[in-house]
């Protein structure tokens, strides 16, 4: 098993998919994390809901504050979704 490194830089991000539906997840490296999902070998729930836009980042420098974060942005409804993202865009 891969140990986790627990300080650094975590992104918590969340990606819509092509029909709409909202992805949450945690990565130590966004940039590949997207292509991953976008070529089909990341998570298995994106695969074939394809191409997948990026809408939502933050990062966190402690893994644990970073987990919590997905698990509480997991925890909300659509609509409270869709205020995060539209509150945190440029």
């Amino acid at each position: 098993m891969r140990k986790i490194k627990r300080t650094g830089s975590f992104s918590v991000y969340i990606v819509r998919c092509s029909k709409g539906t909202f992805y949450t997840g945690y990565t130590t490296d966004l940039d590949n994390r997207i292509k991953k999902h976008n070529d089909g070998t990341g998570a298995k729930y994106l695969r074939g809901k394809g191409p997948i836009k990026l809408v939502y980042a933050r990062e966190y420098r402690y893994f644990k504050n970073a987990v919590k974060a997905e698990i509480e942005i997991k925890k909300l409804k659509r609509k409270q979704k869709e205020e995060l993202i539209r509150k945190h865009s440029h």
